[in-house]
């Protein structure tokens, strides 16, 4: 849904990381979206996200339920967190993900834990290690500046750490229920119909009047 509406926004969208279960879906993936008023325009997607459907598989007509949790975080260009070294633990290991033969065989992709919070970051973008932990480093600070943000605190130390994770990001915001071709958001108790045409990326009204809406 996001990367068809970027497409269609003409944005340019970069896989960071992707994570895979055991039957070839997706576990965590991580995206960089750049464009025009993209933050402004998904912003508020940050939260739980409810999809109600039968599957194919499901021979007695039963609505199973699964959750995707969104997180949204703005790029930081001048806003700088201090993180002290020691906060940080590096793990290194090969990606599953595209980008040649140099990726599959060097344990190029990062996983960065900042230890007081336990918030952990990765990515494997780049074909060289140092470049993807320049950038796990810079997705690190985005999300402990939004903590800082949720929390109304002005340093890291203050972040309690109990509750990184929680708030906003893990209320149930949306249900996509395919049964009664049906998207409701329930910040604002309204609903959107024609969910096929939702899924392909046609969100632009959608973001727009949560936008003028939610502040």
């Amino acid at each position: 849904m996001y990367s068809r509406f970027a497409e269609k926004k003409g944005w340019r969208l970069t896989e960071l990381f992707r994570s895979e279960n055991e039957i070839g879906g997706v576990r965590t993936i991580s995206t960089e979206i750049k464009g025009t008023k993209a933050y402004r325009l998904l912003r508020h997607e940050s939260g739980v996200h409810r999809v109600q459907r039968v599957p194919i598989t499901e021979a007695g007509g039963r609505i199973h339920t699964s959750t995707a949790t969104v997180a949204v975080l703005p790029k930081l260009e001048k806003v700088e967190i201090d993180i002290h070294p020691d906060d940080l633990e590096w793990e290194f290991f090969r990606s599953g993900g595209k980008g040649g033969q140099n990726v599959n065989k060097v344990s190029t992709a990062v996983r960065l834990t900042h230890k007081p919070t336990g918030i952990i970051v990765e990515c494997q973008e780049e074909r060289f290690q140092g470049k993807n932990r320049e950038k796990a480093l810079e997705m690190l600070r985005s999300r402990l500046y939004t903590e800082m943000q949720e929390q109304q605190v002005k340093s890291i130390t203050e972040l309690r750490s109990g509750q990184i994770g929680t708030g906003m990001r893990n209320e149930k915001i949306r249900t996509y229920n395919y049964p009664q071709n049906r998207v409701t958001d329930h910040r604002v108790n309204k609903s959107w119909h024609n969910i096929g045409i939702i899924m392909d990326g046609e969100i632009g009204g959608i973001l727009e009047y949560l936008n003028n809406e939610l502040k």
